[in-house]
């Protein structure tokens, strides 16, 4: 109930095939001791119900690169004595074992990478590599860590702290934006977050010692945000970062650098090195009835898939409570809310839109971008070029990216549809043989994210 996502950079492990020199015999690389970690985290559950949470990933220039990359293509991977691949068994059960599938993957880009780069204007043949697998099957996703920020290739597993301290720790929190209804009391919240996230560095019972001496001498704070979707349908914005939204983010980081530095130094302990971070936000985010982190809703109403009596498969109509709030109280054309299937043509806005909140935020952003299915006429190999150098251009201003591709993995729980559809057939329970995959699980999300 109290455990937290792990995260680990195999960059320092050797390639495979390596000859050590002790024995003779030769390395197996990283690529096997993420698998190892992988099934560990398979058996062990946190709390008992909920999936472990594990994050791995290794340096573009290492030796294994090209095997990392392609070590998620489940679809090439056959079922012994079958027809079947692994994806299959996926898309029919997703707790199917298959590798590293309780792991989220990431190739770390260092200042080498980025000054190659701006010298040659070429993203390199690993970049563009990363970026068709994006595109097709959603992982690996991508890492930058550039300049003073190179060493912080550790992060939990929806990627939003970084380090590069070992057994580090981080005290997350949320302020949820789209119920504040003036910079007044937003510079009230994020002040009162900012000590309470302090407060919990001091009282937080932590596994083991190292812990402790890390966060003594880091005592990283992350808060974030959520409902900023919320917040700009509230006030009839656009998906993007509008000149108001800059002036409220400019509150919340001023506000948390000078409460957390002037609380601690008056309780006389360690500044913290870090004060923001925005984690996925899925399961509080429902629970305070707003959009989670800085993604914008899903979809306005969906058909949402269960199990039921532990075997079959049932469908009920669902509208989303944030969506269906801001069309009874704002009276918003629920046609007119843009979602994030709305925005999976738009790749540039929502890029942009995730280095624009990054700027104010000193560790990272989970945000996963929709796209659509792969080999559709807006998502296939002649878009990967355009991709990639679109994601390069905002590298700088990005600390991780992930992107999720309609149908890149099996098991998603819900299916878009129509406003109207689902409104009238609010609440039916009925069966349905219909596919779908899951947007949550492969990002650490949480299944369904939360729902």
């Amino acid at each position: 109930m109290t455990g937290g996502g792990i995260g680990v950079d195999y960059s320092i492990y050797r390639p495979a095939k390596k000859v050590l020199n002790g024995t003779g015999g030769v390395s197996s690389g990283p690529i096997p001791k993420m698998k190892m970690i992988n099934e560990m985290g398979r058996n062990v559950m946190q709390g008992g119900s909920r999936r472990s949470a594990i994050y791995a990933s290794l340096n573009w220039r290492h030796g294994d690169i090209p095997d990392f990359i392609t070590s998620k293509n489940w679809h090439e991977m056959k079922l012994p004595g079958t027809s079947k691949t692994l994806a299959d068994a996926k898309a029919i059960d997703f707790n199917w074992p298959a590798p590293l599938d309780m792991t989220n993957i990431s190739v770390n880009y260092d200042t080498a990478w980025y000054l190659e780069y701006l010298r040659t204007g070429d993203v390199g043949e690993v970049f563009l590599k990363n970026a068709e697998q994006a595109l097709s099957t959603a992982e690996p996703g991508f890492a930058f860590n550039f300049f003073d920020k190179e060493r912080e290739t550790l992060r939990n597993a929806c990627t939003e702290v970084s380090s590069e301290d070992d057994s580090d720790v981080c005290n997350l929190g949320s302020v949820n934006m789209g119920r504040i209804e003036s910079p007044e009391e937003f510079r009230r919240v994020c002040e009162l977050g900012t000590k309470f996230l302090v407060c919990g560095t001091l009282r937080a019972h932590l596994p083991y010692q190292k812990v402790y001496d890390i966060r003594s001498k880091n005592r990283r704070l992350g808060l974030g945000l959520m409902g900023i979707h919320e917040w700009l349908l509230k006030r009839s914005y656009r998906y993007e970062c509008v000149p108001e939204l800059h002036s409220w983010l400019t509150i919340y980081k001023g506000e948390s650098n000078d409460a957390a530095n002037k609380f601690c130094d008056l309780l006389g302990i360690s500044r913290p090195v870090a004060k923001r971070a925005i984690a996925p936000t899925g399961t509080i985010g429902i629970l305070a009835g707003t959009t989670t982190g800085i993604e914008p809703i899903l979809a306005v109403a969906f058909k949402r898939r269960y199990l039921k009596e532990g075997t079959k498969w049932h469908y009920q109509f669902v509208v989303d409570s944030t969506a269906q709030e801001l069309i009874d109280v704002y009276r918003l054309n629920p046609d007119e809310i843009e979602t994030a299937l709305n925005l999976a043509t738009d790749w540039e806005r929502r890029i942009k839109f995730q280095a624009d909140i990054q700027d104010y935020v000193d560790q990272s952003i989970s945000s996963t971008i929709n796209l659509p299915k792969w080999g559709s006429r807006n998502n296939n190999p002649d878009k990967v070029k355009d991709f990639a150098a679109t994601l390069a251009k905002y590298a700088p201003r990005l600390r991780g990216f992930t992107c999720y591709p309609d149908g890149a993995r099996g098991g998603q729980p819900m299916t878009p549809i129509p406003y109207e559809e689902a409104r009238v057939n609010l609440g039916r329970e009925f069966e349905e043989a219909v596919e779908s995959h899951d947007i949550c699980y492969i990002t650490g999300h949480g299944g369904s994210c939360g729902v």
